[in-house]
């Protein structure tokens, strides 16, 4: 009896004081989303049937990756609050192609990650948690052993001078994406798996890399059929002039790695201001895909451990600062672990699932649960407020919603001064639960400690919770009186 009477009263408690925020739907636009990118036969291997190719112990051969692994895992992406899956190469690839970029054959998938089935059952299973997927599509190289390269009677079709600098440049050649032919079948080759599938979206690899006449051809044939078909421009080369992408109004985001430098420069070391990423990802008017690292380049975590800094510290930091801005964030798989890497061959070896940092992975599915709370995390205006040495404090503003991010990045406790909030409200913080009410001049002076990081929203000054407050007094109180009743009945039975 004493039992059930508790829990009557727990379930009281709680359902008094868990009050849901109620957010209105918007159309989804490519700023609602929260990327995570998948390195295919580096993820999880699920099917062993598939292993005829596999050797783990060759860094450049397959490892067993394969769909089934991926749909295996959706419920993770949903806790972790991704909403969208970007998926490496699928299409049938030469031997020990594990990367995808040996094409072979465009129309079919590689036989390692398995079949067409599997793939509509991974994105069935991902729609179902209404989790996008999106196919990296490569339209500029194949591999040498493809029948194109090989066919005398179309040797127009390969640009003989393309100079291919990556670590799997040795295995293709560069498709002539001037001629109108190659034009056509690479055309034909989007439609195909646009309309195969119920795929979401294709990532355009090396898309500056690629002729930006047919880049325009294929998007507008594309955004034809579909506007809300997403196009992601993959840049190969970080020093690539992007402005034919940014300029490409098909294209819905462009991958932006001066702003992926800033992040890193800022975070990998405490004592550096937030505020120097500011104008690395305010320089244009495009979204831009914004991220720590991939998978071909030294893990943000390998650079965090060689400067000596706290994992979790750190991508607390750079996290509340990639999913706050009016961009798009990318999450490069393993991230939430965290894992390390800094050759090519550690950065993409498989996914390290029974390892990890418990806290990190609360953090990833907190941050990702505000962003799709408030909108004005996502869209709208977007500020700087002001700095103190390495603290800093960004504004965003969205359909009468207003949020603060305050960023502290220091080795002391910082605080910047916001002046601009209208009389009678107060600061709401929602990481670590502060409350800034404003001064006798009206401003709010916000502090955080050092290596610290809070959202703010602006609500009402309500000042005490007088209400709250005595019901939990009267909660407490019916509780103790619950447990003398029951105590006494106890003893009158027993007597």
């Amino acid at each position: 009896m004493m039992k059930k009477v508790i829990a009557f009263l727990i379930v009281s408690f709680m359902f008094f004081i868990y009050v849901p925020t109620m957010v209105q739907a918007d159309e989804t636009s490519i700023q609602d989303e929260v990327f995570y990118r998948i390195l295919v036969d580096r993820y999880n291997n699920l099917n062993v049937e598939r292993d005829k190719q596999i050797d783990l112990d060759n860094p450049k051969a397959y490892h067993g990756g394969d769909l089934e692994g991926i749909t295996d895992r959706l419920d993770t992406f949903e806790e972790l609050g991704y909403t969208s899956i970007i998926l490496s190469p699928i299409m049938a690839n030469a031997p020990d192609g594990y990367h995808g970029y040996w094409i072979e054959d465009f129309y079919n998938v590689e036989q390692q990650f398995g079949d067409m089935e599997s793939l509509q059952k991974l994105i069935d299973e991902a729609h179902e948690r209404e989790i996008k997927v999106v196919l990296e599509l490569v339209t500029k190289y194949v591999a040498k052993s493809h029948p194109i390269v090989t066919n005398p009677s179309k040797a127009d079709w390969i640009d003989r001078d393309a100079q291919v600098n990556t670590a799997w440049g040795e295995n293709v050649v560069a498709l002539n994406q001037e001629n109108e032919a190659v034009q056509d079948y690479l055309v034909d080759v989007a439609k195909y798996w646009k309309e195969e599938t119920d795929v979401d979206g294709f990532q355009l690899h090396a898309a500056d890399q690629a002729s930006p006449s047919f880049l325009k051809l294929l998007s507008n044939e594309i955004k034809q059929s579909d506007e809300n078909f997403y196009l992601l421009a993959d840049v190969l080369e970080g020093k690539s002039d992007v402005t034919t992408l940014q300029e490409n109004q098909h294209i819905d985001a462009v991958e932006n790695h001066n702003a992926q430098q800033a992040m890193r420069d800022v975070f990998s070391k405490p004592g550096v201001s937030p505020e120097n990423i500011f104008e690395a990802t305010m320089q244009d008017s495009v979204v831009d895909m914004l991220f720590m690292d991939d998978q071909s380049m030294e893990r943000f975590t390998q650079t965090l451990a060689e400067n000596g800094r706290n994992p979790l510290t750190a991508w607390k930091l750079a996290l509340t600062f990639l999913y706050s801005m009016p961009d798009v964030p990318v999450i490069y798989q393993g991230s939430h672990l965290p894992m390390y890497g800094s050759t090519l061959d550690e950065v993409q070896r498989m996914v390290e699932f029974n390892s990890g940092d418990k806290e990190l992975t609360e953090f990833f599915n907190r941050i990702s649960s505000l962003r799709q709370e408030f909108p004005a995390l996502r869209r709208g205006n977007y500020e700087m407020v002001g700095t103190d040495g390495a603290m800093s404090v960004f504004k965003r503003t969205y359909d009468g919603q207003t949020m603060y991010i305050a960023i502290n990045n220091d080795v002391k406790t910082r605080s910047v001064t916001i002046s601009d909030v209208e009389e009678g409200k107060e600061l709401r913080g929602y990481l670590s639960d502060q409350t800034f009410r404003a001064n006798g001049n009206g401003e709010y002076r916000v502090g955080l400690d050092r290596e610290m990081v809070e959202i703010f929203s602006v609500e009402e000054d309500t000042g005490l919770n007088w209400w709250f407050i005595g019901f939990i007094i009267g909660i407490f109180l019916l509780f103790i009186v619950g447990i003398v009743v029951l105590s006494r009945k106890q003893k009158k039975n027993e007597g």
